[in-house]
């Protein structure tokens, strides 16, 4: 039986909105079908400085992979994609893209290779604002809040983040 996964997708090298589209055909014929796919927002880098602003979405698939199976994928789809280095040990920088494992089911992950929900997801207007448009009450299974409360909540905590 299939479960319905949420990818988070940015990308701040090259033809963004083209690395963005190529990674969700990629991941389509790689997971299953995608249900849906947010629209694509502009946002600063997070965690680093950089010249070069993020093109970001979510993504909803249905996948029969497991988590690690589903965590391989994506790997393989930035390789694929021109990716060359991940980000480690809280050390970001430029990529052509990166795709994040946000929720995969209702299922709670904490392994060495893997961590669901995404560990930093509720900390992140780039990654709650797309989330929010394609599953706004659906919940986050650590928190028991829904996506768009943690949004919210994330928004009321940070003053100079745009309210809309």
């Amino acid at each position: 039986m299939a479960t319905r996964v949420y990818l988070g997708l940015g990308t701040n090298q090259g033809d963004k909105a083209n690395n963005l589209t190529r990674a969700i055909d990629a991941l389509s014929l790689a997971l299953g079908r995608c249900t849906d796919v947010s629209a694509f927002i502009e946002t600063a880098p997070w965690g680093f400085e950089s010249e070069n602003s993020f093109l970001n979405c979510a993504a909803a698939f249905e996948t029969e992979l497991s988590p690690l199976g589903l965590l391989d994928a994506t790997e393989r789809i930035e390789r694929e994609l021109g990716r060359t280095q991940k980000s480690a040990g809280g050390i970001y920088h430029d990529r052509i893209i990166d795709i994040d494992i946000l929720l995969y089911g209702n299922l709670v992950v904490e392994s060495p290779r893997l961590t669901i929900p995404h560990p930093l997801m509720h900390k992140r207007t780039f990654v709650l604002e797309p989330l929010a448009e394609i599953a706004p009450v659906t919940k986050h299974p650590a928190i028991g809040k829904s996506i768009r409360e943690l949004l919210e909540e994330l928004r009321e905590n940070e003053p100079n983040i745009t309210k809309g």
